[in-house]
């Protein structure tokens, strides 16, 4: 069974280093092919990175970051310094299964230039589209 199916599915981290690709690549207006000619990968490789599915090696990792013109460290950015050990249930779950598209990505960048009053506004206005119940700030 491959390694994203199954209870088990994607490690956490793979989906995080995938997801932080996915981003970098749609951010500088990449698509999945254009990355793949650049890493000598096919599309459908990529998607597998970005998915969590297939690990991505310390090399590919590498030539990735050189591409996007950043530090490896990027891809780590967000993940929690200790992670909870496996009796421990009480740390939360990495949230990675919503899709990134541009848009997610515009409004991830532009939001934090509001003001915090246009923030929360701009929150309780997606939290109604979306049909969200709203949490205690």
């Amino acid at each position: 069974m491959p390694r994203g199916a199954g209870d088990n599915g994607p490690h956490p981290v793979d989906r995080h280093v995938g997801r932080r690709v996915c981003e970098k690549r749609i951010s500088l207006g990449y698509n999945q092919s254009d990355l793949g000619r650049a890493l000598g990968l096919t599309f459908q490789q990529i998607q597998k990175y970005e998915k969590g599915a297939n690990r991505i090696s310390a090399s590919k990792l590498w030539d990735i970051a050189r591409f996007f013109k950043v530090d490896i460290d990027y891809f780590f950015q967000g993940l929690a310094d200790a992670q909870p050990g496996m009796a421990e249930g009480d740390a939360p779950a990495f949230q990675h299964d919503f899709p990134a598209t541009r848009h997610t990505i515009e409004i991830a960048r532009l939001v934090p230039a509001l003001p915090v009053r246009k923030q929360k506004l701009v929150l309780e206005m997606v939290r109604e589209m979306a049909g969200a119940s709203g949490e205690d700030d």
